[in-house]
């Protein structure tokens, strides 16, 4: 108790130095990225998953640091495009829908670059699906660099049948 009291009593008057420290750290947490923490509210936030990929593919490699920013704990497979390709017919992925890489998470299938607002809408509802899908390498979404001013439209895909999931349009 003693303590409390010794803080309360100390001056509010701050010196230089201290000044400077509150700038630098108030500073320095504005330059963070908005994905480097995972939102307490994040569904994907202590999942596990495994991501599988072919190992010459830097927009997967960005996909999974995604993932990652948003506090899932990811295994990559490395697989060269033919096994690639196999294990997604295996899977029943449509072919339609397919892009570079495939992602497990919670018994769901995440093909390609699915944004953020999907897989939220995935994991809170729970549908009936395999998987869902971005069909395609679409610019301005997880791993895809640039600015898209086109709605990214996100298909579920459940034995080889396509339906629309979610529509997300760029901000």
């Amino acid at each position: 108790m003693q303590t409390l009291q010794a803080r309360a009593t100390l001056p509010t008057m701050m010196n230089r130095r201290d000044l400077l420290r509150l700038g630098a750290g108030s500073l320095a947490s504005l330059a963070l990225p908005a994905l480097a923490a995972p939102n307490p509210g994040n569904p994907l936030r202590g999942l596990n998953a495994v991501t599988f990929k072919s190992p010459t593919c830097g927009c997967c490699t960005g996909y999974v640091r995604f993932l990652e920013s948003q506090g899932v704990r990811v295994r990559v497979a490395l697989e060269d495009d033919a096994k690639l390709e196999r294990f997604k017919d295996s899977l029943g992925v449509p072919a339609t829908v397919r892009s570079c890489h495939i992602t497990r998470v919670e018994g769901y299938l995440v093909e390609g670059h699915v944004p953020l607002e999907a897989l939220v809408k995935l994991l809170r509802e729970r549908p009936r699906v395999d998987g869902i899908a971005l069909p395609g390498m679409p610019v301005g979404v997880p791993g895809m660099p640039g600015k898209s001013a086109e709605p990214h439209r996100v298909v579920a895909f459940t034995k080889g049948r396509v339906t629309p999931f979610l529509t997300v349009r760029p901000a």
